[in-house]
């Protein structure tokens, strides 16, 4: 990356409200994917802007809500509400360096994203760069690649461990650099994982050279934290604990920056 790369996007959240020239909020309007538990629902209780925070000027929010019976625009039952937003048809990019500086949540059976997705094509032919997912295990994140043959299961995944004291409770910058040649994951300006065109094309086609916009979201339970945690009670991928900790409002993303600069 140079030493003065050119800004292309930023927000720090500290306006009054969220930005609707650059953002989104989404409403879960077709079926739950990954049998995840919650429906993503636009309410001051599940996106909304605080200057609350120490160490930020102001932070997005994205939070659980537990909700028994709520139902989605399709009329399917719930238990869960969260948090969701992106910024297709306001902000993309096709390189460069895309970065936010986050606080998840150390619960297992959440699973907070920080991705980007191919602005045209259906999934997974748009392509898809998971950033930073975690399940609530406290000393690993993932960053991964979706595309045509490599998807789901299939998908090109990394986790990285990190040694005491580094939490995912605190903040950390996740980002990824992305060129014509691979992608580079980093977390804290140190490379986690790198994708390289002939690795991606060994499988599929690179997918990656395409206009990308960007995705956070708060999911709860679903198949990626139950193959971590291997919980089905109460919850398929959330134990009891962390549904206490939803209950009392207290389960959230933080997301403190976002920001997109040249390479």
């Amino acid at each position: 990356m140079k030493n003065n790369p050119e800004i292309l996007f930023f927000d720090d959240f500290t306006a009054s409200s969220l930005n609707p020239q650059a953002w989104n909020v989404e409403v879960t309007e077709e079926k739950i994917y990954n049998h995840e538990l919650q429906a993503y629902a636009d309410l001051p209780e599940t996106v909304f802007l605080s200057q609350d925070e120490p160490d930020s000027r102001g932070v997005l929010v994205l939070q659980a809500q537990y909700r028994p019976g709520f139902r989605s625009a399709q009329g399917e039952g719930l238990d869960f509400i969260s948090g969701r937003i992106h910024t297709r048809e306001k902000v993309t990019f096709r390189c460069g360096r895309l970065a936010a500086r986050l606080k998840l949540p150390a619960l297992p059976g959440a699973w907070p994203a920080f991705w980007a997705l191919g602005a045209s094509g259906e999934w997974p032919d748009c392509g898809e760069i998971d950033v930073m997912e975690s399940v609530g295990e406290p000393d690993w994140i993932s960053a991964a690649v979706h595309g045509a043959n490599y998807s789901g299961e299939s998908a090109l995944v990394n986790k990285k461990y990190f040694p005491a004291p580094y939490q995912i409770a605190e903040w950390h910058v996740y980002a990824v650099e992305c060129a014509s040649d691979g992608l580079s994951f980093f977390v804290d300006d140190e490379m986690i994982y790198r994708v390289t065109r002939p690795m991606v094309n060994f499988f599929g086609e690179w997918r990656f050279d395409a206009e990308k916009y960007i995705l956070l979201n708060l999911a709860l339970g679903g198949t990626y934290p139950f193959k971590t945690n291997g919980v089905t009670q109460p919850y398929y991928g959330l134990p009891a604990q962390s549904l206490a900790q939803i209950q009392r409002q207290s389960v959230r993303l933080l997301v403190d920056w976002v920001k997109i600069t040249t390479l």
